[in-house]
């Protein structure tokens, strides 16, 4: 099904020129690294010119001084990975200057009209502004002085910063989506599919703010029934070219932190206009399937809707309806769960994998500090929502798909996932063979059904947690891209993204495609391709936020419980160490070798994901349960010292304090 494809060339159009990404390390050294190229190009310091960490540049390839690797010069900056910085400001007299957080971004110049009524030694948040050429420093402005006291939220701004997100929207793009109107009008109206009269309603979290996504379901005379898939249409509302599609197309994604959101579109636009709350007349982009009760589509139409919303749903409340099959339109719930389950079910008979993960949600007090930590459950009510989404993003794929220009496919930005690296799967393939789990690598289909018979397999077994996760790391990264070659997780030959157009830009860019391709007035995007290769970007830099977020939650949890054992697992391992998740509050902290020298003298086997004493033979490998000792909580550098600890008095036996013993200690210290 998937076919690996090359990796478009990053060699710039200017002759002698590279394009790529300048990484700047923390001893100050550069490296750019260029798409299709084995090796990056060194940089150093004086020829960075223009660039900060993080840019795309161009550079030149210089004479390399030591003659062992290539180096190259900066000559121009492509795109600038960040433009607003957290940090200091030094105030000399009539000479202001903005020191940036971290060690990587150069001091900026602050003329007197850039101040904003800062004053020297402030924490505040600034904007790059320009760096001629002339100029021995770049220029900033001060857009707010961060007012003191919550370090929690300086952290938090912070990682946005650093990720290259901006904390707020400019003033012009708010003012610009305040002008719009929720009016709908009699010519929009006619334009559009009238769905108004069919029970409709959204499923969504407990304390969700927007709602993007709802489904329809009636009864057809001929004993089939309609399922409707509505988005709510924020292309209507974002035109191509405005400071709104601007700002959302800078950013790529909306960013989910454990205690707040940062929106791809301010929130009149995505909690007002385009959220799809209940008793409201919304304007949508629908996917409407006919099904038989065998969960057969027979019929589908794509198109721009009108829908009323007529109740909103939690996961917990519709969850319950199925477990207790009562409650508000139980029945409508109970018929598209049992669709769902069969839809599901199919999906894994053609080949997508059965991959799990777990997550964790932080209960959170009056200010932000974590006081619990919850794992979430995927139970029928949120698969039922992800089978019908699901089925939508194929279904619009596959109708785009068939279209071509000329016999050549028209710049779509499908949604791939590429077949595993063959490296990283022979060496798990090897790793599972030591557990007595064998797999058939004749071709991808095959590969898909071992995946899922290991998984069946190994559940509730104490290799499970192992094998689960290097199984996962194997894989290749989705990503977006105009070459369609399908997407292997989910045994598609056909997908995009669709379903969520207030949080992710390429799904606005999917909705504008396929209304040229319904009015038949095409306007092939020659760029598109770059701006996938952006959106993937923009996904990776928002999820390492994200971790960077949570891990920063989790160091401020456990800093009470510095000098406490608990019982964990073993979920990676290096030549410096292995980390150790604990069981009760996932929270992943190091074990240094340097704690373990007193015991033994370690050496790293990465084919067996495992540190072995080269005198006791012990080996710590992913995996293993072990006792560890909270030794550091360092919430500057988001992490978290363990020191193993030998079972004895305790016989192996876990001496993890409870939940509610954790909760209450935290409580106490927070108040002391």
């Amino acid at each position: 099904m998937s076919k690996k494809k090359k990796t478009p060339s990053s060699k710039s159009h200017k002759a002698g020129l590279m394009k790529g990404k300048l990484e700047v390390s923390r001893s100050g050294m550069g490296f750019v690294i260029v798409e299709g190229q084995e090796q990056d190009i060194l940089v150093k310091p004086n020829d960075f010119g223009k660039a900060f960490h993080g840019d795309v540049v161009r550079v030149e390839i210089i004479p390399s001084r030591n003659g062992k690797r290539k180096e190259g010069r900066v000559v121009e900056v492509v795109s600038r990975k960040q433009t607003e910085f957290t940090g200091a400001l030094e105030v000399n007299g009539k000479v202001a200057f903005f020191i940036p957080d971290g060690d990587r971004i150069p001091d900026f110049y602050i003329s007197a009209d850039q101040m904003k009524d800062a004053v020297h030694g402030q924490r505040v948040l600034a904007r790059f502004v320009k760096w001629d050429k002339n100029d021995r420093k770049p220029q900033g402005e001060i857009i707010k002085v961060i007012e003191a006291g919550d370090e929690s939220d300086l952290a938090m701004k912070g990682i946005l910063t650093e990720s290259g997100f901006p904390i707020e929207f400019e003033e012009a793009v708010i003012q610009e989506a305040n002008t719009l109107e929720d009016r709908i009008t009699r010519e929009e109206l006619r334009k559009r599919k009238d769905c108004r009269d069919i029970l409709t309603f959204t499923i969504d979290p407990v304390d969700a703010r927007d709602f993007d996504d709802a489904i329809s379901i009636r009864n057809l005379d001929n004993g089939n029934y309609e399922i409707g898939v509505h988005i709510t249409d924020v292309s209507h509302f974002v035109q191509p070219g405005t400071l709104l599609d601007k700002a959302a197309y800078q950013r790529g994604t909306s960013v989910y932190f454990p205690d707040r959101v940062t929106p791809m579109l301010p929130e009149k636009i995505s909690n007002e206009l385009c959220s799809l709350r209940p008793n409201e007349d919304k304007l949508c982009f629908s996917a409407i399937f006919q099904i038989t009760n065998r969960a057969v589509v027979t019929s589908k139409w794509i198109g721009r809707t009108i829908i009323h919303s007529n109740h909103r749903f939690t996961y917990e409340e519709v969850q319950d309806t199925i477990e207790k099959k009562e409650g508000l339109h139980y029945k409508a719930i109970l018929l598209l769960n049992d669709l769902a389950k069969q839809l599901r079910a199919e999906r894994f008979k053609k080949g997508a994998i059965n991959f799990s993960s777990q997550e964790i949600r932080f209960v959170l007090d009056d200010n932000a500090k974590p006081i619990g930590i919850q794992v979430k459950e995927s139970k029928d009510a949120h698969k039922l929502v992800e089978e019908f989404m699901l089925l939508a993003n194929r279904t619009v794929a596959e109708y785009v798909s068939k279209i071509k220009v000329n016999k050549e496919p028209i710049p779509f930005p499908y949604r791939i996932h590429d077949t595993p690296d063959e490296e990283k799967l022979k060496m798990f393939v090897a790793f599972a063979k030591k557990f007595g789990y064998h797999f058939n690598l004749k071709d991808d289909m095959a590969i898909a059904e071992s995946f899922n018979k290991l998984l069946a397999d190994v559940h509730g077994k104490p290799e499970q947690h192992v094998l689960e996760q290097i199984g996962i790391r194997s894989m290749a990264k989705a990503r977006y891209t105009i070459e369609n070659i399908g997407h292997f997780g989910l045994g598609f030959e056909n997908y995009c993204h669709f379903t969520s157009p207030i949080r992710r830009y390429p799904d606005i860019m999917a909705h504008r495609i396929i209304q040229q391709c319904l009015d038949k007035n095409l306007k092939l995007d020659n760029d598109m391709e770059e701006k996938c290769v952006h959106c993937s970007d923009r996904e990776r830099g928002a999820m390492e936020a994200e971790r960077a977020a949570n891990k920063y939650k989790q160091v401020e949890f456990m800093q009470p419980f510095i000098g406490e054992t608990f019982e964990g697992i073993i979920s990676g391992v290096s030549n410096f160490g292995f980390w150790v998740e604990t069981i009760e509050h996932k929270c992943e902290g190091l074990v240094s070798v340097q704690h373990l020298s007193d015991f033994d003298d370690f050496r790293h086997d990465p084919e067996n994901y495992s540190l072995e004493g080269l005198r006791t033979k012990k080996v710590f490998r992913m995996g293993d349960k072990v006792q560890i000792k909270v030794v550091a909580a360092n919430l500057t550098k988001r992490q978290m010292d363990y020191e193993w600890i030998q079972d004895k008095a305790s016989g192996g036996k876990s001496v993890t304090p409870s939940k509610k013993a954790a909760t209450k200690k935290a409580t106490k210290k927070k108040t002391q």
